[in-house]
């Protein structure tokens, strides 16, 4: 396609989409352009949430379905009725059949059919005396379908019956009823009944029916006892075959670490098998150390077999991030025995690779920029499945709008890593059971950071710790150490101005050892992919630096002794935090989401504050989006207009956050919001130049509270959001009210943020 068509097909696109017309042309002159179904449910029992339930599932069973629509557009219709006369074989004709869709037509409908339908739907509910009528309206050249459905009365289960016969197979489905879907006083819901199958044949998978089938259960109801109740009783089909009533055990588990399709007889022939603690080992050119696979084994040969951990293994190995593809099978050991033999395939990944990034990122100060990553990395260290990871980037961030527009961050830095699947420390080196492996991580890091016209940091750190997923939930991280050395290269006249004029800038520029060690706690009820109608998300931190070094020189900066290191004073203090979030599903797609990030950093010893990377701020794209970033507290205390680059921070943080997000249409959803929040300090006594700054009682009424809405571009993997907020409440201002008439209050009040990524 040439330049001038593009141009010209985008143009009419356009105007398809905004105008919105000749949905109806191509509709042929004896037929009428079908828009879809309407659906009344008359019961006067039913409440209007059950109602919604059930027009929600009738509507998704009724065909045809009508033309696509975005906005209340049929976007697509509109552009194939613009050249719905256009040959197949001709450019137009080809981009209509490509991007158009052709109208559905009231022909196309099937009344009878879709009654039908919808009655089953209501039967299967438990509605087993519903009727369903369905009629069309029509109007000019478009016409919809309308059904009245009447439900009647719900059937409701009146008992449940489980086998009772002598049979292991019977005895363990009767042994789970107290965990059955199916309760006396429920409704009937064949929907539950498929569930209860499922939950049962998983009940019996953890107990070894590993050929047992939800197909070979069934469930009779009686529903001539009356009352509209009816009894269910539930037993396994006489044709269920003998294996699948069979509980099974593990006899010998076979794994082949460096399996091939191309080589797979030579991979798996036996010959070359190790025994290592109950495992046979097929490695021919020893790859891997025998523990490594050994570890991520949750079978023993005796055990029976148990879905969960056969799960887990396998879950366990593709976490490794060694192989490539993963595969198992289980095979009867002999043919008068309940035993499985157990065979993994592991194809391994290559040892070495060479890897380049480039990303987008939204920070917290309202900063957006991008990052270019060089990584090499060794995924098979010593044979025992250690990662060595070196790494390059280089990265700047810029600010579309805001205080910090024009003064672009440009940063560079290396990284030197290495990762264990186990934990690894003195007197420690072991693995531990569960579907992800437990990692030891060492990272050696320098960085050099420059804001444009202000000043130029460099930083060294290093870092030992441990990280554990129990599940893809929960992970734990804990670094006994993790040491960062901070040291200003260039400050600028420009920014040694100011930190001369505004209390607190020469903090980002401090000289500081930072040697301590953290604990950190991570749920989120979101990884598991599940869509529940409530959902939490819990990260709590436990931060803490340099009390051993406290201890041994016994510094008191308050009594004017500062403790060194190499010339170079180190930073005491512990730090708390905890950001909560609970997720309210309100619909299939939208959302009610609140947050509550709390904070405390208590400086003491060889400090009066935090040091500036561990300090807390308010306000930005993530925080209360009504303000410009870091420009909110501590307190009440207000640096004045001429600050012009707000860099406020504190040693306590209180941040509340209630979004409402809506699904508008496709990828595109909306966003309502509050924000309310500040900051504080605890050892106000040396900060006298800030007034109003210091923690009280009185906290709650110094919070800054702001309002907004947004829109959110949401493609799963890449989420683009554009924020629009501004202040109701400034507690330094008593005087502060809303007055959208002014030109300038708009222009200091009203926030854009635009980001990347959800801010919580």
């Amino acid at each position: 396609m040439s330049k001038g068509q593009s141009l010209w097909v985008g143009v009419i696109i356009m105007a398809i989409i905004v105008v919105g017309c000749g949905a109806t042309k191509a509709v042929p002159a004896n037929d009428k352009l079908y828009t879809g179904t309407r659906i009344t449910i008359e019961d006067s029992v039913l409440g209007a949430k059950q109602k919604k339930v059930l027009r929600t599932g009738m509507l998704a069973l009724t065909t045809p379905k009508p033309n696509a629509r975005f906005l209340g557009i049929a976007y697509k219709l509109n552009f194939y009725s613009l050249f719905y006369k256009s040959k197949p074989t001709s450019f137009f004709g080809k981009l209509r059949d490509k991007w158009g869709e052709p109208p559905v037509l009231l022909s196309q409908l099937d009344l009878d059919q879709n009654e039908l339908k919808l009655q089953n739907f209501l039967a299967n509910k438990g509605f087993f005396k519903a009727t369903v009528t369905g009629d069309t309206v029509i109007s000019r050249r478009r016409a919809r379908a309308e059904y009245k459905a009447i439900p009647r009365n719900q059937y409701t289960i009146a008992s449940v019956q489980f086998p009772q016969d002598s049979s292991e197979l019977a005895k363990n489905i009767s042994q789970s009823q107290a965990q059955s879907l199916l309760q006396v006083g429920k409704p009937f819901d064949l929907d539950l009944i498929i569930a209860e199958r499922l939950r049962i044949d998983a009940y019996l998978k953890e107990r070894g029916f590993y050929y047992f089938s939800p197909e070979y259960l069934l469930l009779k109801t009686d529903s001539t006892i009356g009352a509209d109740k009816l009894a269910m009783y539930l037993t396994v089909k006489p044709e269920t075959p003998e294996a699948s009533a069979q509980k099974y055990y593990i006899n010998d588990v076979f794994i082949y670490s460096n399996y091939s399709l191309n080589t797979a007889r030579v991979d798996t022939n036996l010959a070359n098998r190790e025994y290592y603690n109950g495992q046979y080992i097929v490695d021919r050119t020893e790859k891997y150390k025998p523990k490594l696979l050994d570890e991520s084994m949750q079978f023993e040969p005796g055990d029976v077999y148990n879905r969960t951990e056969h799960n887990q293994t396998l879950t366990r190995l593709i976490n490794l991030n060694l192989f490539k593809f993963v595969k198992n099978r289980f095979e009867v050991a002999g043919t008068d025995t309940p035993k499985l033999d157990v065979y993994y395939y592991l194809t391994p990944l290559p040892t070495r690779r060479i890897s380049g990034e480039v990303t987008a990122i939204s920070r917290s100060n309202n900063l957006n920029g991008s990052q270019i990553t060089f990584n090499w990395l060794n995924r098979n260290l010593f044979r025992n499945g250690s990662n060595l990871n070196f790494s390059a980037y280089v990265g700047s961030d810029v600010q579309f709008s805001g205080a910090l527009a024009g003064y672009n961050t440009y940063r560079t830095g290396v990284q030197a890593s290495v990762s264990w699947p186990r934990f690894v420390g003195p007197f420690l080196n072991r693995s531990s059971a569960g579907p992800f492996a437990p990692r030891t991580n060492v990272n050696l890091g320098y960085d050099i950071l420059n804001r444009k016209g202000l000043y130029t940091l460099n930083s060294y750190r290093a870092e030992y710790g441990y990280s554990y997923k129990k599940n893809l939930e929960t992970e734990r991280q804990f670094s006994p150490i993790a040491i960062s050395y901070v040291q200003p290269l260039d400050i600028t006249p420009a920014y040694d101005s100011l930190k001369r004029t505004f209390v607190g800038f020469d903090n980002a520029i401090q000289k500081q050892f930072i040697l301590g060690g953290f604990y950190q706690h991570t749920y989120n009820g979101l990884a598991s992919g599940q869509q529940k109608r409530n959902t939490h998300y819990v990260n709590s931190l436990i931060d803490v630096s340099g009390n051993i070094a406290g201890l041994i020189t016994g510094a008191n900066v308050k009594k004017g002794d500062t403790a060194k290191i190499a010339g170079t004073p180190f930073a005491q203090y512990v730090k708390l935090e905890t950001d909560l979030r609970f997720y309210r599903r309100l619909g299939p797609l939208s959302m009610w989401v609140n947050r509550i990030n709390v904070g405390f950093g208590l400086p003491y010893g060889n400090s009066t504050q935090l040091p500036y990377v561990k300090q807390f701020f308010s306000g930005g794209n993530n925080s209360l989006r009504g303000f410009r970033s870091r420009s909110v507290g501590p307190g009440t205390y207000f640096a004045g207009s001429g600050t012009l680059i707000p860099d406020q921070t504190g040693d306590i943080k209180l941040e509340l956050n209630t979004e409402l997000r809506p699904h508008i249409s496709g990828p595109l959803y909306g966003a309502l919001f509050l924000d309310a929040g500040n900051i504080w300090l605890f050892n106000n006594e040396t900060f006298t130049q800030k007034p109003g700054a210091k923690f009280t009682s009185k906290f709650i009424s110094q919070l800054a509270i702001d309002a907004g809405a947004g829109i959110r571009f949401d493609i799963q993997v890449f989420v683009l959001r554009l924020d629009i907020g501004m202040p109701i409440r400034k507690p330094w201002d008593s005087n502060y009210s809303i007055n959208f008439g002014s030109s300038d209050w708009r222009r200091e009040n009203i926030i854009y943020n635009l980001a990347i990524g959800y801010p919580f």
